[in-house]
């Protein structure tokens, strides 16, 4: 990391470092974001406008109007996409209330056109706020859906209210800092956990997203599948763009529903370094991009 940060100072080197970015983003743009998709062999995906914690009522109107008109070009290209947003972008970091009617605007729009809302997870300072307002939004819309962290100790409890609901829940491992006794450290311990509620979502036939990169589980996961028969339309294996990308089309040509996350917009430093934080060998992927 401190080396993309040190290369990053260097003269002229932001095209470089932007050049590495663009293999997992969409673009800085939904225009570009919807040309990459274009290239997917017709993939499901899901689009995400990059951005977090927006401070006024008037970013966070801004930022709602970007996903009202996600909403819009998803229905006029007639993709197969579904929407994933922070509640964060949307206001919630400037009042409950704001952050909930933007929130119904976007589902509002999103369910006229058939399109499903998917809450991404953030730190935990805000989990409280985020599930209560997913649960009042569920009643209100069965096209908006959850995001669980795995790692969290206080997920077993927040799932088994969670499934209770109609919208989907997608799984991941987690990935933000917590304080210490929070969360389990990754390893067997956290796979073993992360399957046991793919397993539960699956055996119930739940709407839910295998949201994971990791071989061993997306294989475990498959096995799972086979046992419990879902419904096609019910799970999905999904995968951020760029990222073992090979591995998710293998599960589509073996048959399993698959979908590709999308992100875009200008706030693509951060992103890259969260990437590489997550997984430190794509540091010589962007290493190579940017002298390649």
């Amino acid at each position: 990391m401190k080396l993309l940060i040190i290369i990053s100072r260097a003269s002229s080197a932001s095209d470089r470092v932007k050049k590495a970015a663009d293999r997992y983003i969409g673009g800085e743009t939904l225009a570009e974001t919807i040309g990459k998709i274009r290239k997917q062999q017709s993939l499901k995906c899901s689009i995400e406008f990059m951005g977090e914690s927006t401070r006024t009522e008037e970013e966070s109107n801004e930022a709602t109007n970007e996903f009202l008109n996600i909403c819009g070009k998803i229905k006029q290209e007639q993709l197969n996409a579904t929407v994933s947003l922070d509640l964060s972008h949307i206001g919630l970091a400037v009042s409950r209330d704001l952050c909930f009617t933007n929130l119904m605007t976007i589902c509002r729009e999103a369910h006229s056109s058939g399109i499903e809302v998917i809450i991404s997870a953030e730190g935990t300072e805000r989990t409280d706020a985020i599930l209560q307002i997913y649960q009042e939004a569920v009643k209100r819309y069965d096209n908006v859906g959850i995001t669980v962290q795995a790692y969290l100790h206080r997920t077993k409890d927040d799932f088994a209210e969670l499934i209770k609901e109609r919208g989907r829940i997608r799984v991941v491992k987690g990935a933000f800092k917590t304080a210490e006794g929070l969360s389990l450290p990754r390893g067997t311990q956290l796979d073993e956990v992360y399957l046991q509620y793919v397993e539960q979502l699956l055996s119930r036939d739940h709407k839910c997203s295998i949201a994971t990169h990791h071989r061993e589980i997306q294989e475990r996961a498959k096995r799972l599948v086979q046992q419990h028969r879902p419904s096609n339309s019910n799970y999905e294996f999904e995968s951020l763009f760029g990222i073992n990308n090979d591995q998710l089309m293998e599960l589509k040509n073996e048959g399993f529903p698959v979908k590709l996350y999308f992100v875009y917009g200008k706030e693509w430093y951060l992103y890259l370094c969260n990437r590489i934080a997550e997984y430190p060998l794509n540091i010589f992927r962007a290493l190579h991009d940017m002298v390649g």
